[in-house]
């Protein structure tokens, strides 16, 4: 995790949680899928006037009404007292009661008219012999209300079909005009500003459009007893104003890093005009270059503070005004510039950055090889090793050996873990002393990555838990990978070294070339780099049947049915992949 002593906010507590739960009463009709939704009381506390689903908090009683309840074997206990809660809000708020008889009949409407909403729920429905229907229910959400709120609940959604004969009517207390809508009309009347809902509404409702049938949405959520989703949203500024994202958005793991406690500071808007502080000691400057292959543009890092000076990684492009700017963001003290690979929008700016600084900063890397293309030519002032740990201090810069394995990184000081392998050219001072995690230092360590090129390397911020990720991994899109200087074997066994590294050094966030940050404080960073992988499988299988299919078949009749889902425009980038995909696919046949 990032330095405590980094971070660009100062740490504070969210608003504790109470468990809550809700439920989607669900209907079919000859127009589709309905809910049953409720407006809330302009007076209430928490989202007054919105359309809801009925719900509320999780009350001791409810734990105590187990025995009244028909539970699924899988049903935890915990799962069991939720749905209880969720069958007695509906009752309470709008009159609808999921409960059998023995013999298996609905509660009556005439059975529920006669019951008190704000009476003994459970000493009710035992004295009519009612088992509460907790089985018939299925959890399909989690949401946990956005870590600024003064009010948060952690909230099982959990869904239902409605029982048949009982008609909702509102409390007229908490809850008005209940109301039966499909989930498209319910959002089209929200965008027109007629049905206002909260967000976890809103996305439920979003999820809910691709099902059909209500058995379609119990079935999606029988498969498990978990949650299809669970979501704590963030919140960042897009032009200036409030937007939300959940956790399979590009932007969540940069909020998570910027703002891990929930404050809405941080701009999302990509420009090239400033650099953006993603640490204390971490500053993102992207070049203004976007296009289909580069996203938003090319992104620069400088790693360090005034008192250390910085280290410039992919400079970018030989853009003299993003250069400057990187130059002025240093404040002119860059004292070394690292170069992830010897790609076009990410080398080419090295020289000219380094004419600028009065030091002159040694440009590093690992030099191209003959299979590179001719735009790719790149050789570096030093040849960086695999493992070698590049150490900023307030008075020096050092290059270290590899750091040996097993080593003890957190415990032992810097300068007992390698020796000493050479002073960076044009910087004074020997090795900085101290312990591993020091605030006055900022610790790279370089592994080699290839793949996406052969010369690619990643950078690893020890002290942070940060991986520079070049476009070995990048956020919104795949790498492509071009043969002959890409190779998707070599590809593939990166990313296992990359997940690897993640357990190693705790590496928590991931800093990419192209998009915004990825991660978060859990394992987030291992989980995309696990879909990553996953993805470039699934995709490989996908070439290997066509090739099956159409043995005589040429590469290009091969693309049309492996990347069907992807836009024609992009086919010719495409095809270096999956020609990438067909060297893997000949070299491991031959060698089975």
């Amino acid at each position: 995790m990032p330095r405590p002593s980094q971070l660009l906010h100062p740490a504070r507590l969210p608003a504790p949680t109470r468990a809550a739960a809700t439920v989607l009463l669900l209907r079919d009709t000859p127009g589709g899928l309905e809910v049953l939704m409720t407006r809330r009381s302009s007076k209430a506390s928490f989202v007054p006037g919105a359309y809801v689903f009925p719900g509320g908090g999780i009350d001791a009683a409810d734990a105590c009404c187990h025995a009244l309840a028909q539970r699924r074997a899988t049903q935890s206990a915990p799962a069991l007292t939720q749905a209880i809660a969720a069958i007695r809000e509906s009752f309470e708020e709008l009159g609808v009661l999921l409960a059998r008889h023995a013999d298996g009949r609905w509660a009556t409407q005439a059975e529920i008219d006669a019951m008190d909403r704000q009476g003994d729920f459970g000493a009710q429905c035992a004295a009519r012999g009612l088992t509460l229907a907790a089985s018939d229910m299925h959890v399909l959400a989690r949401w946990i209300t956005d870590r600024d709120s003064p009010k948060r609940f952690d909230v099982g959604f959990l869904v239902a079909r409605v029982p048949p004969g009982q008609t909702p009517v509102a409390d007229e207390t908490e809850q008005f005009e209940p109301v039966w809508v499909r989930p498209g009309d319910a959002l089209a009347r929200h965008q027109a500003g007629s049905f206002f809902m909260i967000f976890p509404t809103i996305i439920t409702l979003q999820r809910l459009q691709d099902l059909a049938t209500v058995d379609a949405v119990l079935q999606a959520c029988a498969v498990s007893e978990e949650p299809l989703w669970t979501s704590c949203p963030r919140t960042g500024l897009l032009a200036g104003r409030e937007q939300r994202h959940t956790e399979h958005e590009s932007a969540y793991g940069e909020l998570a890093l910027v703002c891990p406690d929930g404050q809405i500071a941080h701009p999302l808007d990509w420009q090239s005009e400033q650099p953006v502080p993603l640490l204390k000691n971490v500053l993102r400057l992207t070049a203004p270059n976007p296009g289909a292959m580069t996203g938003p543009g090319t992104n620069s890092y400088l790693v360090g503070d005034p008192d250390t000076g910085y280290i410039a990684i992919d400079p970018g492009p030989a853009d003299d005004e993003h250069l400057e700017k990187l130059w002025r963001a240093a404040g002119g003290d860059i004292r070394l510039i690292v170069c992830t690979h010897s790609h076009p929008d990410h080398a080419p700016g090295a020289r000219p950055l380094q004419a600028m600084c009065h030091t002159v900063p040694p440009i590093l890397g690992l030099a191209s090889k003959d299979t590179a293309r001719a735009n790719s030519v790149f050789v570096p002032d030093r040849v960086l090793q695999n493992g070698e740990i590049l150490v900023l201090g307030k008075t020096s810069i050092a290059a270290r050996a590899p750091l040996p394995q097993g080593a003890d990184a957190e415990a032992r000081p810097i300068a007992a873990r390698a020796p000493l392998l050479q002073d960076v050219p044009a910087l004074v001072g020997g090795p900085p002393s101290g312990r591993w995690l020091s605030d006055t230092h900022h610790t790279l360590q370089v592994i080699h990555t290839p793949g996406h090129a052969a010369n690619h390397l990643c950078l690893v911020l020890l002290e942070d838990g940060l991986l520079f990720s070049g476009d070995h991994i990048l956020n919104g899109s795949t790498t492509v990978v071009d043969p002959p200087d890409g190779d998707m074997s070599d590809y593939l066994n990166s990313l296992d070294l990359l997940h690897e590294a993640c357990t190693e050094y705790q590496l928590k966030y991931i800093l990419p070339a192209h998009g915004y940050v990825i991660g978060g404080p859990d394992d987030e960073a291992q989980a995309a780099i696990a879909r990553l992988k996953a993805h470039r499988l699934q995709r490989e299988a996908k070439v290997m049947a066509a090739m099956q299919a159409q043995p005589d078949g040429t590469p290009d009749d091969w693309l049309a049915l492996v990347y069907a889902d992807v836009p024609q425009r992009m086919w010719p980038v495409a095809k270096r992949s999956l020609m990438a995909h067909v060297a893997r696919i000949k070299t491991l046949n031959w060698n089975g």
